[in-house]
């Protein structure tokens, strides 16, 4: 499994951007997808990840402005980022995860300008 992101880019604070992820192989519907992000100077951190049965979780940090979503027929995952802060500012990561097997996308930077 390959994992492609793409939508990053620059954004105006309070500005909102779309991130989306496909996988080139098959995900089925057992797999865990998220999003992390590894700020400037930070280490990599989880931002939101949904579940198998669409359990989701956010980190306190975005909850209540970015939304994931999932589309197995399609093998993506996306994620909508709304009211942007400057604290945004990362390399975005999306991962699919089963048992012990972990994917991860190459990563695509979302700046946030003020």
């Amino acid at each position: 499994v390959q994992l492609q992101a793409s939508g990053g880019g620059l954004v105006q604070a309070g500005g909102s951007a779309r991130l989306s992820c496909v996988a080139s192989g098959s995900i089925h519907d057992l797999y865990t997808l998220g999003w992390f992000r590894q700020r400037p100077g930070k280490p990599r951190e989880l931002v939101t990840t949904v579940a198998p049965g669409n359990i989701i979780s956010y980190a306190d940090s975005v909850r209540g402005r970015f939304i994931i979503s999932r589309d197995n027929a399609n093998n993506n995952v996306d994620l909508q980022m709304d009211t942007l802060s400057l604290e945004d500012t990362a390399v975005y990561y999306c991962n699919a995860q089963y048992t012990f097997y972990s994917f991860w996308g190459q990563g695509t930077l979302v700046t946030v300008s003020s």
